[in-house]
């Protein structure tokens, strides 16, 4: 019978995990059921804004979202697809950063343009998404209750 281990206790022993996501919070980067990401156990560094990090949220649940801030004692952490900002993340409750994913088979590392791209747009943009996302929340509310007073006369 193996042993079962928590992420720390894996990271510690294998200096890296390979897992797949649940949530859509960092879509369109990963997709639930479809992607992998890879997390690399942190060193004694910190981390900078754009970095995506696998961090702990007690009691007992694990976050993978990308920092936006670095503050002098914690960071500003959000998921790509997220309107709500997380603030007081401080480095003991990160486990590790992602340093790769997997799509469709295909190992992908951080170090590409195409990530560092779409990394850069994440970062830089995040106000704008969110203000666009809290719009289309809103619209899709209108929408409905005008949808629901046609169709019920």
């Amino acid at each position: 019978m193996s042993e079962r281990l928590s992420f720390e206790d894996y990271l510690e022993k294998n200096e890296k995990l390979i897992y797949s996501n649940v949530g859509t919070s960092m879509m369109p980067l990963l997709r639930q059921g479809k992607d992998l990401f890879v997390i690399t156990k942190r060193g004694s560094e910190r981390f900078k804004a754009g970095d995506v990090v696998l961090y702990r949220r007690p009691p007992d649940s694990y976050v993978l979202h990308r920092i936006i801030k670095v503050r002098k004692n914690d960071y500003v952490i959000i998921g790509d697809n997220c309107i709500r900002k997380e603030y007081g993340i401080k480095d003991k409750d990160i486990l590790g950063s992602m340093t790769g994913y997997v799509r469709n088979g295909r190992e992908h590392s951080i170090s590409e343009k195409g990530y560092r791209a779409y990394s850069w747009v994440m970062l830089y943009l995040c106000e704008p998404r969110i203000f666009l996302k809290k719009c289309e929340v809103k619209m899709k509310g209108i929408i409905k209750k005008i949808w629901l007073k046609t169709t019920t006369r």
